[in-house]
């Protein structure tokens, strides 16, 4: 199998659920950092949702708050969250491009 470490970047997400990282099929995706930060000069309430390869959602976070200008990590140091094949995470906030989010993830192919 074959490990690529890997970095993507989400600019200015919004109320519109936007996807951080879509597995393939024959890919796996083990997420080691996520840094979300609040681009607002007022509080914002963010969402992660993790889907599986049957559609069915979950919230990793649901409505945490993010104080103006401020950055949160919601990854502890040994905590990694996997996505299998065909298993997705996405973003959400609940104000128009008000989220920044950074992901380090690696991908095993």
């Amino acid at each position: 199998m074959a490990t690529f470490f890997r970095s993507k970047v989400l600019k200015d997400v919004g109320v519109l659920k936007t996807p951080g990282i879509a597995c393939d099929g024959s890919t796996r995706s083990t997420i080691i950092g996520i840094s979300l930060t609040n681009l607002l000069q007022s509080n914002i309430f963010v969402n992660i949702l993790v889907a599986d390869d049957t559609s069915i959602e979950g919230f990793y976070l649901k409505d945490v708050i993010i104080p103006p200008n401020s950055s949160l990590k919601p990854l502890g140091p040994a905590e990694k969250i996997i996505l299998a094949p065909n298993n997705t995470i996405s973003f959400q906030s609940n104000e128009n491009d008000s989220l920044d989010v950074v992901l380090s993830y690696v991908d095993i192919v």
